[in-house]
């Protein structure tokens, strides 16, 4: 049973521009930028910002010398106010789709593991079948993805929650684990080493993610429980291209999945060193909004990726 009080709010009082401003007063953190942006006055963006915090009896902005912080409050309403836009924007698209006769829209974010199989089988089996979908999809961590979802910017994720709150939202269908091997060029030096220990890696050149990924955080822990320093010949990228192109022409090495550079596996160009670092990453999975009703097009892309991952990946193993 809804709130009364919430309805009242939302039905009777809450506007358009009301949302528009919150959006822009969080991506600028000045009512005057922030206004200019939605095409208020600063005067008519500062009334719309009092008869909101009025409504509600509570602070959504702290005040500041040179632009406004949101309060925790103010965080929260500008999050829903992103989502409840690009609601209406992917609305709009709809009906103009329908009307010029197209068959629908997905964007869909994912994690890198996915990129190279899940997603693009997943993607031809759609283009099969309902030619005229058009698909987006973003490559990046899970957390940039999960923030974009929450916000409504994304229809389906393919990735981790990795926070409570963001957990309380959403729905996660877990499809695999990535255990991760230690890559290399053919001919690299150590792949000829028969005993080769994480203490033999500390000199090496590394290809890592950036700071502040789960498998960053993993490397790290894996070195400093060993007691050995972290490696000080590093590049940060997630660039595919790049890390494949690095390791091939240097003696560079990367924590992976084999199935991320599969093909050059197959062909000879890369190989896996003999150490096994006992390096497995979370479950990854499908996630999608609660209580969401996704478009026709992304409930296509749903089934597709459904259908392609049962063929990929062994069933979950259940917990006794």
């Amino acid at each position: 049973m809804s709130d009364t009080r919430s309805d009242r709010f939302v039905r009777s009082y809450l506007k358009t521009r009301h949302l528009v401003l919150l959006v822009e007063l969080g991506r600028h953190g000045s009512i005057l930028h922030a206004a200019q942006a939605a095409n208020l006055t600063q005067p008519a963006a500062s009334k719309l910002l009092g008869e909101l915090e009025h409504a509600l009896g509570i602070p959504l902005f702290e005040r500041l010398p040179r632009g406004v912080v949101p309060t925790r409050y103010g965080e929260v309403l500008i999050r829903r106010a992103g989502a409840a836009l690009a609601e209406m924007d992917l609305a709009h698209q709809d009906v103009m789709e329908l009307l010029s006769g197209l068959t629908g829209r997905v964007s869909v974010g994912t994690v890198l593991t996915p990129s190279t199989s899940l997603l693009p089988q997943a993607v031809n089996l759609l283009k099969t079948r309902f030619s005229r979908v058009h698909v987006s999809i973003s490559v990046d961590t899970s957390k940039l993805l999960i923030e974009r979802l929450r916000a409504g910017m994304l229809d389906l994720v393919i990735g981790r929650i990795l926070d409570a709150e963001s957990a309380a939202e959403l729905n996660f269908e877990p499809l695999t684990d990535e255990p991760h091997s230690l890559i290399a060029r053919a001919g690299h030096p150590l792949a000829r080493h028969h005993n080769l220990q994480l203490k033999d890696l500390v000199h090496e050149g590394w290809i890592l993610p950036p700071s502040g990924s789960i498998l960053r955080d993993r490397l790290t822990a894996l070195f400093l429980s060993h007691g050995l320093d972290q490696p000080s010949e590093t590049v940060e990228t997630l660039a595919l291209p790049v890390i494949t192109n690095l390791l091939r022409g240097s003696d560079m090495v990367v924590a992976l999945p084999e199935e991320l550079v599969r093909p050059s596996l197959d062909t000879g160009l890369l190989t896996v060193l003999p150490c096994d670092l006992g390096l497995r990453m979370d479950w990854y999975g499908i996630v999608t909004r609660k209580n969401h009703e996704l478009s026709p097009g992304a409930k296509s892309m749903l089934a597709m990726l459904r259908e392609i991952a049962a063929t990929l990946y062994p069933p979950r193993p259940e917990i006794s």
